[in-house]
């Protein structure tokens, strides 16, 4: 069974997209049998994705590929293909599962959406998206389901769509990661153009093996311009600077889509794709350094504390786990930049599984909270929500990076080891550092405003969510603890899974300086948090209780984050503003000058016309019509001299010889 699905890979995402298909064909009044179809094409594809891990446990570095034909133009072959290795493996039972636990929950969420059956077809077109994305084996084909990706997040963004901020949050993200695919798209023809073939691997002459890349290392620096573009959807899908605008108004969407975009899909496609294509980031690497690699680190450590920074002052319960999700995908791409790249996987993978919680978590919190986002109006929901709250710290401690219990605290652990021996600087490191305590502080931040002190507006008639939807992080939570077996240093069994190494068993690794620097810096994070927000929602001497204890100590900075730097303002007055002012010049040109000009051209015609309508008819058709007449009145005469009498015609030729005797005469 386990070597059928390796040839049939398709099947993975063609389940979902199947269960797509049908569920939109249905009635809005098959509320059950559309969940059903989405959750059991769900879980057919973790089924089918389990099937597919397994043989890769067979062998270290396993991998294995299917390419076909795709069509053929000239002389040249457009050729796709699957392929399943330890990434694609990995990647797919984190997508399969996380993506089943918010189906489940989306059925309790959304039980009360009119739009029930819509919001479950656009569910699983994601999923099959982005199942399809990780086994792609083709760069063509990885940029089709990059798109339909697009497209699915542009519906669900936007599902809500008679809300006016929906819609406009659904345009915005799709027009800011088009601008990323753009360059994206061109690195690929440049690509084409210089390695001859957009597969990956095909038997030693894809364009990450070595006939491939030796056509472009005769170009080092070319290969660094077509890294630099390919990254450039990369920034776009996984929100990093300056493409980050889109991820935080993605909260529009119902919290099940959040959780999808922000923990398993679409953020994570395009971490993923610096990771599968990184052998050609890495080409012409001198110590581990590329001009490309240096630009991923540099973007990724802006990315990680600008995002850190906005979160500790927002109110909104899912702004502040998407400012989260911006600051962590910024922290995986540093991880690539600087060669980590399994501890960037790894950290991928449990973000996966506790940002999935959190978001759910939230859309637990404001489910009983009657629909309620803002933190500052909850409260003392730790007694009325256990389940919520217990699951929700899980995640919350996972996030923050506390190490040994939590999968987060490894992963970070790691990345930080990495960070740390990158030679090109090590700025990096310091402010990596910086990020970790501000993850540490706005969570705590957070849990503390929902779950603790005492009960505020939002908190009255408050009640546990269904089991529908705990069950479900019930399930996240776990994984997010156990899913730390698998991440220890004492038997690093996923970092050799996905490097292709032999993991052995060594407690030694435990005792690591690094580890020790994560405990204190994740400590003071969550212990300067408590300290300072321990009175959070309550009156405090001079501060009213709606006053954030940061805002009332540092008004002009909390001013600053809150508005989220004035990103989108100055993009407003900049990017959108030209935008504006091009599309004014262009629509002034169009009514005026163009118009005016063709007008112009026309008038002119119009004149050659006329005039030579008056040549035609007053010149031309006159001269032809006498002429006619004139030829016609000559034959009326001449029809006149035949009369048909032989006497006549002998008397004209006798005259006609007298003249010409005469005129001999007179010329002789």
């Amino acid at each position: 069974m386990s070597s059928w699905i390796v040839t049939n890979l398709w099947l993975i995402p063609a389940l979902p997209f199947a269960a797509s298909l049908v569920i939109l064909s249905l009635s809005n009044v098959r509320r059950k049998s559309a969940a059903a179809l989405a959750v059991i094409g769900q879980l057919l594809a973790l089924a089918f994705s389990i099937l597919a891990f397994l043989p890769t446990l067979q062998t270290h570095g396993f991998r294995v590929v299917q390419n076909f034909n795709w069509f053929t133009f000239g002389e040249q072959t457009l050729r796709l293909g699957f392929i399943l290795d330890p990434l694609a493996a990995a990647m797919l039972m984190m997508i399969a599962l996380v993506g089943l636990c918010i189906f489940v929950f989306s059925v309790g969420y959304m039980a009360e959406d009119r739009n029930f059956v819509r919001f479950f077809a656009y569910l699983s077109f994601f999923s099959g998206a982005m199942l399809g994305l990780v086994i792609a084996n083709s760069l063509v084909l990885l940029f089709i389901f990059w798109e339909l990706v697009g497209l699915a997040s542009y519906l669900l963004i936007g599902f809500w769509i008679e809300r006016p901020s929906a819609a406009a949050a659904a345009k915005k993200a799709f027009v800011t990661t088009r601008i990323g695919d753009m360059g994206f798209f061109l690195g690929m023809l440049w690509l084409y153009n210089r390695s001859g073939t957009l597969l990956f691997y095909d038997g030693g002459n894809g364009c990450l093996e070595s006939a491939g890349l030796a056509m472009l290392g005769a170009s080092p620096a070319v290969a660094g311009f077509i890294a630099l573009l390919i990254f450039c959807g990369a920034a776009g899908k996984s929100g990093q600077f300056p493409l980050h605008v889109w991820l935080p108004d993605a909260m529009e969407g119902p919290t099940p889509v959040s959780a999808l975009i922000h923990a398993a899909t679409m953020v994570a496609a395009g971490v993923f794709l610096v990771a599968r294509v990184y052998p050609l980031f890495s080409l012409g690497a001198i110590n581990g350094v590329t001009p490309s690699l240096t630009v991923v680190v540099w973007i990724g450590v802006t990315t990680a504390l600008m995002a850190a920074l906005i979160a500790v002052a927002q109110a909104d319960i899912k702004r502040i786990l998407a400012y989260s999700t911006v600051s962590q995908l910024g922290l995986m791409m540093v991880s690539l930049g600087v060669g980590g790249v399994a501890a960037g996987i790894m950290h991928l993978l449990a973000h996966g599984f506790f940002k999935a919680l959190l978001f759910l978590g939230s859309g637990s919190v404001i489910h009983g909270c009657h629909g309620e986002h803002d933190i500052r109006k909850m409260g003392g929901l730790r007694r009325p929500m256990p389940v919520t709250f217990v699951t929700y710290a899980i995640g919350m401690m996972a996030l923050s990076g506390v190490p040994f219990f939590f999968s987060g605290g490894w992963t970070k652990e790691e990345i930080l080891h990495a960070t740390a021996h990158w030679p090109r600087s090590h700025a990096t490191y310091y402010l990596m550092l910086a990020g970790v305590v501000l993850t540490a502080l706005y969570m705590t931040r957070q849990i503390i405003y929902v779950f603790f002190g005492n009960s505020r507006s939002a908190s009255e008639r408050v009640h546990e969510s269904p089991r529908v939807m705990t069950t479900p992080l019930i399930v996240l939570a776990i994984c997010a603890i156990f899913f730390s077996v698998l991440l220890t240093p004492a038997w690093p069994w996923l970092h050799t899974y996905l490097t292709g190494e032999s993991a052995q068993f060594e407690l030694v690794r435990l005792i690591q300086p690094m580890f020790f620097v994560s405990l204190v810096l994740v400590g003071a994070g969550i212990g300067f948090g408590i300290w300072m927000y321990r009175n959070a929602g309550a009156p405090e001497r001079n501060r009213p209780a709606e006053i954030d204890p940061l805002e009332y100590a540092q008004p002009a900075l909390f001013r600053f984050l809150a508005n989220k730097m004035w990103i989108d303002e100055l993009y407003n007055r900049t990017v959108v503003a030209f935008s504006w002012m091009a599309a004014h010049l262009s629509d002034w040109m169009d009514r005026y000058f163009w118009d005016g000009l063709v007008r112009g051209f026309g008038a002119i015609g119009q004149l050659f016309a006329i005039f030579t309508t008056s040549v035609d008819e007053r010149g031309i058709n006159a001269g032809v019509d006498e002429t006619t007449a004139g030829a016609r009145s000559l034959g009326r005469v001449m029809s006149t001299a035949h009369s048909g009498q032989i006497q006549t015609y002998l008397g004209v030729v006798a005259i006609g010889m007298l003249a010409l005797l005469l005129l001999y005469a007179w010329l002789a």
